[in-house]
Formats: C-alpha cells, sequence, structure tokens
C-alpha cells in the first residue's frame, strides 16, 4: 500500500502543475483530495499487486463517480460502527424502533446558552419533539464502552495531553490500538450550520477568536464541536444549547484548519430555527476529531478529513452520528463568490424530493496503518494571514490552493 499512495503523490503533484487547472486550484486542490479519499478507501486491505489497477480506476473515474464511492466506502463503516454500539449497548430482544414500557417520555430542558439566546428562544421546541421516549441502553461508563467497542473494532480513541513539543499543544487525540488506511478512526461532532446561518455561530463574526473547535468543509458547511465537548454519559435529547466544559485545547483541535468565510446578508429569523432536538448516543467513542492536533516541524499528518453525507433515512443509525442541524433542513441556495456568501434562493420542492435528506458532517481517514499514536492532522491554514506561532504548513502548495 506504500508504494501506491507514493505512486500517487507524484501523480497529484505533476497534475498540479498542469495549465488546465491553474485556473481553478481550490477546485484542483479539492478534485485531489476526493482522488486521495477515493485510493485510501478503495484501496483498504488490497494486494500492492493491485496498485495499478486502483489508480488506474481512479485515474478513469469522474469525480462525481469517485465521491460517490468514498461515501459509500464510509457509509459502510459507519454502519459498522452503529451495528457493534447496538450490539454493546441495547438488549438483544430489543432495537431502536422498539422501546420498552419502562422508557420514560423525557422533556429536555437543558441549561440556555449564548446560541439559544442569539436565535431568541425562549426553551424547547413547541412541536411533538419536546417529548421523546428516550430508549432504554445498558448502563454502561464511556470507558467501559469505548473498551469494549475496541475489543470488537480494534481500536478505539483517548484524549490526553499531547505529544506536540510546543506550549500550546494542550489536549491531543490519541489512536488505541490499530487501524488500517483508509479506516475511519473518529466522527466530528456538534453543530452543523449552512453559510445561510453563519450569523448564528456563537461570537459572529469572529467565530474563531474563542473557539478552537470549528471547522468548515468545502462546500462551506461549518461544524461547531465546542457544544459537545468530551460527550456524556448516556444517551439523550441533544440540541446544541448545552455548552460542555471543555479543558482548553490552545492549539485548537481542528480550530484553525479551514476559515469560516464572511456572510453579506441580513440577520434571518429566529422563527427559521429548525426541528429541536435529536437522540444522541453521548457516549459514542469515536466523536472526538476536534482533538486532533496539527503535526509539529518534522512530522507527518496520519490523517486527513472526508466529507460525509448521512442519509437521515438510516433512523437506526442516527443515534451515533454526533451533529444536529442548525436551522431548517430546507438547504438555502447559497453561491460564493470570492471569499463571501450571497443568498440566492431556497433549494425548490422537485429539488428535495429528488435526494434523499442529508445531515452534512465530516471524519477523519487514516492516510496509513496506524498504531498506539497520536492522531495529527494537517490544519491547512490560510497562508493569506498571519499564521499562529505553533502552525508549520505541511505543503505550502496545498494551503494556497485550499484558500485561493
Amino acid at each position: 500500500m506504500a508504494f501506491l499512495f507514493q505512486k500517487f503523490q507524484e501523480a497529484v503533484k505533476t497534475l498540479a502543475k498542469s495549465p488546465v487547472f491553474g485556473r481553478e486550484p481550490r477546485h484542483l486542490q479539492f478534485e485531489a483530495d476526493i482522488n486521495r479519499l477515493f485510493l485510501y478507501t478503495r484501496g483498504r486491505n488490497a494486494e500492492e499487486a493491485d496498485a495499478e489497477d486502483i489508480i488506474d480506476m481512479a485515474s478513469k473515474a469522474s469525480l462525481e463517480d469517485q465521491q460517490k464511492q468514498v461515501q459509500d466506502n464510509i457509509h459502510s463503516q459507519i454502519k459498522t460502527f452503529c451495528n457493534t454500539l447496538d450490539g454493546l449497548l441495547l438488549s438483544d430482544s430489543k432495537n431502536m424502533n422498539e422501546l420498552p414500557e419502562s422508557c420514560s417520555q423525557t422533556k429536555a430542558t437543558p441549561r440556555r446558552s449564548g446560541l439559544s439566546f442569539a436565535v431568541g428562544r425562549d426553551g424547547p421546541p413547541s412541536d411533538n419533539s419536546a417529548y421523546t421516549a428516550v430508549p432504554q441502553t445498558k448502563p454502561l461508563k464511556p470507558a467501559e464502552l469505548s473498551q469494549s467497542f475496541k475489543d470488537r473494532i480494534g481500536y478505539t480513541l483517548d484524549i490526553k495531553p499531547s505529544q506536540i513539543a510546543h506550549k500550546d499543544a494542550g489536549q491531543g487525540l490519541f489512536l488505541d490500538g490499530a487501524a488500517d488506511v483508509g479506516a475511519v478512526v473518529a466522527l466530528y461532532p456538534g453543530v452543523v450550520y449552512f453559510p445561510a446561518y453563519y450569523q448564528y455561530i456563537p461570537g459572529y463574526p469572529r467565530v474563531d477568536v474563542h473557539n478552537p473547535y470549528l471547522i468548515t468543509r468545502y462546500d462551506g458547511t461549518v461544524i461547531n464541536a465546542q457544544p459537545w465537548g468530551v460527550g456524556g454519559e448516556n444517551r439523550e435529547l441533544w440540541d446544541g444549547f448545552c455548552i460542555t466544559e471543555v479543558r482548553a485545547n490552545v492549539q485548537g483541535a481542528v480550530g484553525g484548519s479551514d476559515r469560516v468565510w464572511k456572510l453579506l446578508s441580513k440577520p434571518l429569523e429566529a422563527k427559521r430555527w429548525g426541528s429541536g432536538q435529536d437522540m444522541l448516543e453521548r457516549r459514542n467513542p469515536l466523536a472526538f476529531a476536534h482533538f486532533a492536533n496539527h503535526p509539529s516541524k518534522g512530522m507527518s499528518p496520519n490523517v486527513m478529513v472526508c466529507p460525509y453525507d448521512f442519509p437521515m433515512t438510516e433512523e437506526d443509525m442516527r443515534p451515533y452520528i454526533p451533529n444536529v442541524l442548525f436551522g431548517s433542513s430546507q438547504e438555502v441556495k447559497m453561491k460564493r463568490f470570492g471569499s463571501f456568501w450571497f443568498k440566492s434562493g431556497i433549494s425548490d420542492k422537485s429539488e428535495l424530493e429528488a435526494h434523499v435528506p442529508v445531515l452534512k458532517t465530516l471524519v477523519l481517514v487514516a492516510t496509513r496503518a496506524l498504531s498506539d499514536e497520536e492522531v495529527l492532522l494537517n490544519y491547512r491554514l490560510s497562508n493569506s494571514k498571519r499564521r499562529p506561532a505553533w502552525y508549520t504548513p505541511v505543503d505550502e502548495e496545498e494551503d494556497r490552493r485550499r484558500w485561493s
């Protein structure tokens, strides 16, 4: 596999010099990342003899086909994680759709945060989602669940002081066990914002001043992991309003990995706030991607960010996807001009009906075989603005293309 990926890296460098792609370097980097993810996830458990065939397949497949294959590969892995957690947490005779009579009807009343005040919300949603049966799960502590998960999958995650040799490194994310190249090793938790709702991110417009747990997808979707913190002790209704105290990670988990672009529009009305809470498993042993640090000088990243669109039709998997959507599930169309986003309408009914509703999330994928080590992610900070002292570019050219 090392031979396969070394060969691919050479192909990416050659492609990057092509004048055909020089006019759209940002799109080139997006294609390169998808191509890389296609190889990593497609090449899992592949033999070296298959390298040429896989590379040839990658060179011939369209970007759309590669994205679909990556999505399918990631979804398959996450489905295995969900089935494993179901087996550990639910009784053999029960599943998420068969709640025991002993389940209590719970009305969630989380402590209000600045986010709830920002959108003018006075309390829990007024619809039926405010009262939801909480499924009965086995009373496993997070550490117990994490160990049992490792026994079945082969790895889990741990949060402890980073090994990065810098005073601002803070807490780091560590893989406990062994994972193959192409394996999903962490999920990025938190509240998901479409570009139309940037103004509701706590602290807007300087959202990253006191929050190092923000990350942005290529499509502009922002995920704020600060409310998730280090998870919880059970399965519960969660809406992202509860702020969990997190021990400072000064370097910024994935805090500067992607810039949050400015949004030029009037504040949206609070009535556009979405449908409320979701039943999430807060003991999820993989929901800690926001603690991954950037490698220091002389070190290399061992994971990369991968977009994952979770299909909301997969109801049995939903508790293990550690994200909630801010605002309406009806996505507002946005157009990007340079560093700015503008509203350009609402997705029409025919478009919505033609697609399976998804929750846009992110996961971390191993770029080499990992074993009992710290998880390191290339933050790719923009080189157009001052970067923190601890940041050493992994690839200055990739940083430039990402933010061109």
